[in-house]
């Protein structure tokens, strides 16, 4: 089964560029990728930009409407995903908790809905 790894947290709680610790941090998501083309787990995934970039649209009485910035506002953002095939939830919560952001955030776990 897919599974949609969602990756959020609050812009600014994670290492600083330039820092050693974000070093690591961006070293453990390279980790992380390799394993999960290695093992033929991981389908894809990417990292978003940052939210300022970010557009949301909705169409209303049939008129596009467009605002700056993300839909949600919360104090975490959605930053980037990850696309498993997995034998369960539990296999995916597994892979889940060892994206590194989840130190910082947290990780949302969706099965892909299948149409038939």
């Amino acid at each position: 089964m897919q599974y949609l790894l969602l990756i959020y947290s609050a812009e600014g709680d994670e290492p600083k560029p330039g820092t050693p610790a974000f070093d690591a941090h961006l070293n453990a998501y390279m980790k992380l990728s390799e394993d999960l083309e290695r093992t033929k787990v991981g389908l894809g995934g990417n990292a978003l930009e940052s939210i300022s970039t970010a557009t949301t649209v909705r169409l209303r009485g049939g008129k596009v409407q467009t605002t700056d910035g993300p839909f949600a506002e919360t104090k975490e953002q959605l930053g980037g995903y990850y696309l498993v095939e997995c034998e369960n939830l539990d296999e995916a919560i597994e892979w889940a908790a060892k994206i590194p952001s989840a130190k910082f955030g947290s990780v949302e776990v969706r099965p892909v809905m299948k149409f038939d």
